[in-house]
């Protein structure tokens, strides 16, 4: 029975989905032809990831472990861990001033109308490819020049051993921020991996906690970012509060 219900919630987050990325996806689509118009297509990109989000029967709690404060009118890279799909809605919840560019994988714009909406918003990047992974820090160094921050998941994708707490990191986010000299902003998002799993038929409803650890300042030194993040995220995730 529970199975059965698991099934059926995640055949109701589809429908959602599809109604989301219909209504909203022409004006993400007309808004971001021009780079300067941007910012008004991640009003809708944010709305529809309040409508999935809590759509989905999800809410959140903001912890603050840190007294730094996100700046309104500075870029950052955003990282956090990675555990579900539902992980890339709180970026863009979390974060209305700071109009965001996500590094995907470019397998996701296969998926039919969201692919093409997807393409236009994210850098995307075949990790089978060198050269594709090189690309990324061109692409996202001009998404920075046209005002967006930038959110890299550093796992680089979700493990498939569920067993794994935190898998290690991918340098990009970190060459980034010290090539670039943009700040890293860490954030953990506990909760996520047992309520919506990539196994379709676990999971349900509940509150994720956001834990926001600390605002890195961008050093000559992308292995030292690299390595104090991790610590950062997997201090969190072994002790949350």
């Amino acid at each position: 029975m529970t199975k059965l219900l698991n099934y059926l919630w995640r055949g109701w987050m589809i429908l959602l989905g599809t109604v989301l990325t219909l209504t909203l996806g022409i004006p993400v689509l007309i808004l971001s032809v021009r780079k300067e118009h941007y910012k008004y297509a991640y009003k809708f990109i944010r709305i529809w990831c309040f409508g999935m989000f809590f759509g989905m029967g999800f809410r959140y709690e903001l912890i603050k472990l840190t007294t730094k404060k996100i700046e309104k009118d500075r870029q950052y890279v955003f990282i956090s861990n990675h555990t579900s799909l539902m992980d890339v809605m709180l970026p863009c919840l979390l974060m209305p001033n700071h109009p965001l560019c996500y590094v995907g994988k470019k397998e996701l714009v296969k998926i039919p109308i969201f692919g093409t909406i997807y393409k236009r918003i994210c850098v995307m990047v075949d990790r089978s490819s060198a050269k594709s992974r090189a690309e990324v820090y061109r692409r996202c160094a001009e998404r920075m020049k046209e005002g967006q921050s930038i959110v890299i998941f550093p796992e680089g994708g979700v493990p498939d051993d569920t067993t794994i707490l935190l898998d290690s990191f991918k340098d990009g986010a970190f060459i980034l921020s010290s090539k670039h000299k943009v700040p890293v902003a860490i954030f953990t998002f506990v909760g996520l991996k047992e309520m919506f799993p990539f196994d379709n038929s676990k999971g349900h409803p509940g509150k994720v906690r956001v834990y926001f650890s600390d605002i890195l300042e961008p050093t000559n030194s992308a292995p030292e970012l690299k390595t104090v993040a991790y610590q950062e995220i997997k201090k969190v995730l072994e002790n949350p509060v």
